[in-house]
């Protein structure tokens, strides 16, 4: 998809040493380390490409799509922290290579950043924009509240997991699709119907990514395979272990779920067999597909042409066959 790369080089074009010449350089040099780490930089993609598909140039959406990827790393950066990661993009998380003290003012900075790019933008769209924006922001506070209460409850539900994901993940998806679509001036249904794509694909991106995280190729995947088996993490791949195994599948999961592994590969090989025998790892790929079913069927009363509709379509599809 070229014009997917077109929009991820305006990006990253835009973000690249942005704080360089900023003091102090003790707050900032941090910011623009992790954003310089790249990363699919597909939400404010996602941005642009709503802007271009209702007819307005997309650099006019530029401002929007840097504050949509800068608050998404603001929360990566927090993330980080509260997981005591090491690791981001396969180079050190800023914690690590700062500090906990600085990775948390440094994000901070970032969250405001992220306003201020709507600064660009008259009143009325920045009315709108920052509204949208707020709503967004608190609404992934709460799914990363939810996912932090449920590391420590054994009753979590499918549905309650399904919310927890929309609120943490799928979101930020919408809110950068409806932006792309306010700023071009389309009409209000249209812009909700737009988000209503994104979040329902949202969903799905997240659901595929619980699978790959335990079946997906190490080399392409970019992290270790198996991670959310040794920390016990509560996937979807569990949830649907639960409900559809047997008693004595069920029985075995909760054992794994409840140590701290010696032999972490054992686990995860034990673990995975137990998903494929219980057949959750062909549910969530049946539930991947439902939700970017659903997102089509959103686009569809979105009143784009059919060329406009095929890019999105495209774009949903090769998110759901990504390996990584």
């Amino acid at each position: 998809m070229e014009f997917l790369n077109a929009y991820q080089k305006h990006i990253a074009d835009a973000l690249t040493n942005a704080n360089q010449a900023k003091s102090p350089q003790g707050l900032y040099a941090p910011i623009d380390y992790l954003l310089a780490l790249g990363g699919k930089r597909l939400r404010p993609a996602l941005v642009l490409m709503a802007c271009e598909a209702f007819g307005k140039d997309p650099k006019k959406a530029l401002p929007a799509a840097k504050a949509v990827e800068i608050f998404h790393n603001f929360t990566l950066m927090h993330d980080d922290i509260m997981d005591k990661a090491v690791v981001r993009r396969g180079a050190q998380t800023v914690h690590e290579k700062w500090d906990v003290n600085t990775a948390i003012l440094s994000g901070d900075a970032m969250l405001v950043q992220a306003y201020e790019c709507l600064n660009a933008y008259d009143a009325s769209l920045f009315q709108s924009l920052t509204k949208l924006l707020s709503k967004t922001a608190l609404e992934v506070c709460e799914g990363q509240q939810y996912d932090v209460d449920f590391e420590s409850r054994r009753d979590v539900s499918i549905e309650e997991y399904l919310e927890m994901i929309r609120l943490k993940t799928a979101v930020l998806v919408g809110c950068a699709l409806q932006m792309g679509a306010q700023i071009a001036g389309a009409s209000d249904k249209d812009a909700r119907q737009l988000y209503a794509f994104g979040e329902q694909l949202g969903i799905a991106f997240q659901l595929q990514d619980d699978y790959l995280d335990t079946f997906g190729d190490a080399a392409s995947f970019g992290k270790r395979i198996g991670g959310d088996i040794v920390e016990n993490k509560k996937t979807i791949l569990v949830h649907l272990t639960t409900k559809n195994g047997t008693a004595a599948q069920r029985e075995k999961l909760a054992a794994f779920l409840a140590e701290t592994p010696k032999e972490e590969l054992q686990k995860i090989a034990a673990v995975t067999q137990l998903y494929q025998e219980a057949g959750a790892d062909t549910a969530t790929l049946e539930q991947v597909q439902q939700y970017t079913q659903k997102a089509f069927e959103a686009l569809e009363k979105v009143s784009l042409s059919p060329e406009m509709k095929q890019r999105f379509i495209a774009f949903g599809n090769g998110l759901m066959q990504r390996t990584r």
